[in-house]
């Protein structure tokens, strides 16, 4: 499986799913937009990675690359690629399909639960999952209106929707499971301004103060991976990953 990814901010690469990637020998190419990158062909990748990022989807006049960049999603989902994106991945992935993404009510910055639907749990995708997963959060938007044909995933008390599925392939996920302890780290020194305790915003004392739940956190990422793999690989009658998607 050929991965592709965009990044917007230097400290946020995709963590453990570049681990991922490499363990299963799969090619990785990257679009770095803060070094202005172009977008690939849709013909060179099969799967697509949004990362997250500071900005918001809507400040296209403060990144210029935005309106491309949710152009390239649109195009990629209606080619057949498999899309996951993450945070403001996951919004650009709902601006991109017809939704609408505006302020949380609360901000989220920290280790908080999410519940999945029972119809989340019952895919063999998720059902993996404990029903109530700590996990990584960090940001303000949300994605608080998606198309009748995407199915909500998960919530959370400060967030009605936490994730997300799209046509089978496509999928977006408001937290972080993709965070390692180093990135993070970094986060935390680099946006610490951010980081005054509220209802659900920890300080980076509280967040750094759990390595198992980076670790868990990774190794569902991982999971989740496989299987995607693995149903891609049996929807397309692939045997032992011998074809290309």
């Amino acid at each position: 499986m050929r991965l592709h990814y965009v990044q917007h901010i230097q400290m946020e690469d995709p963590g453990s799913i570049l681990i991922w990637a490499k363990e299963k020998d799969h090619p990785v190419t990257r679009t770095l937009q803060f070094e202005n990158d172009p977008l690939p062909a849709l013909e060179a990748f099969d799967m697509l990675v949004i990362m997250g990022g500071p900005m918001n989807i809507y400040e296209e006049e403060h990144f210029p690359y935005l309106a491309a960049e949710k152009a390239f999603i649109r195009e990629s989902v209606k080619a057949g690629k498999i899309v996951l994106g993450i945070c403001l991945g996951s919004q650009l992935i709902a601006d991109a399909i017809g939704g609408k993404v505006t302020t949380n009510p609360q901000p989220e910055i920290g280790w908080l639960p999410i519940a999945w639907t029972d119809e989340a749990l019952a895919d063999p995708l998720f059902s993996f999952f404990p029903q109530d997963p700590v996990v990584f959060q960090w940001h303000y938007d949300t994605f608080s209106e998606l198309p009748e044909d995407a199915k909500v995933l998960a919530s959370s008390v400060a967030c009605r929707h936490q994730a997300f599925v799209y046509k089978e392939k496509v999928f977006g996920f408001q937290f972080h499971l993709e965070m390692t302890h180093g990135l993070v780290d970094v986060l935390t020194k680099e946006f610490a301004a951010e980081l005054v305790p509220a209802a659900y915003v920890q300080s980076p004392q509280q967040i750094m103060a759990y390595p198992d739940r980076f670790t868990q956190n990774n190794a569902w990422m991982t999971e989740f991976l496989n299987r995607l793999e693995e149903r891609i690989q049996t929807e397309a009658g692939c045997r032992d990953g011998a074809c290309q998607l």
